[in-house]
């Protein structure tokens, strides 16, 4: 004798392939975002204007020898190598070594991770697509597109960073 009752079983299909649908659609959903070119995802973020971040940003640049690109979304970078010709998108998990200084030469974080890219600070979403794979290259952040007003750790609140990053 089953310990539950006929209503009670066709429930629990009616849920079980509310499941198995739910499954079906996440997977297809993700394997067609990771697929080169089918990514929509873009990143979301207000132009830094912050003339005194700006500066501060390109006088390590020139202390440091660092020759800059700006991007329109404020960010200073300089492609050392550009790696593989095809560049992630937001939609793909990356793999990539950092180093993390404070624009006072105080390192913060110097690691490999592998995370989506969607899922990294503003700033990353931006630069690390214009190196391929292999690619190495620097990086100023403006706050606005790092840690914002928030302090993290050993990063005080509303600071500008400086990334050297080599996607692997």
């Amino acid at each position: 004798m089953s310990i539950f009752n006929k209503n009670t079983r066709k429930t629990t299909g009616f849920i079980s392939i509310l499941a198995i649908f739910a499954l079906i659609l996440t997977i297809s959903t993700q394997s067609a975002c990771s697929k080169s070119g089918a990514c929509t995802l873009t990143a979301d973020f207000a132009p830094d204007h912050n003339s005194t971040q700006n500066t501060a940003m390109v006088a390590y640049c020139v202390a440091h020898n660092i020759t800059y690109t700006t991007d329109p979304s404020g960010i200073l970078y300089q492609i050392i190598t550009p790696g593989a010709a095809t560049h992630p998108n937001l939609c793909e998990t990356i793999s990539m070594t950092y180093t993390g200084t404070l624009l006072n030469g105080t390192q913060f974080d110097a690691s490999t991770i592998s995370y989506s890219l969607s899922q990294l600070i503003p700033g990353w979403q931006i630069a690390v697509p214009k190196i391929g794979k292999g690619g190495h290259m620097k990086v100023l952040i403006p706050s606005s597109l790092g840690y914002g007003a928030q302090a993290m750790g050993s990063i005080p609140a509303n600071s500008p960073l400086y990334f050297d990053i080599v996607l692997n």
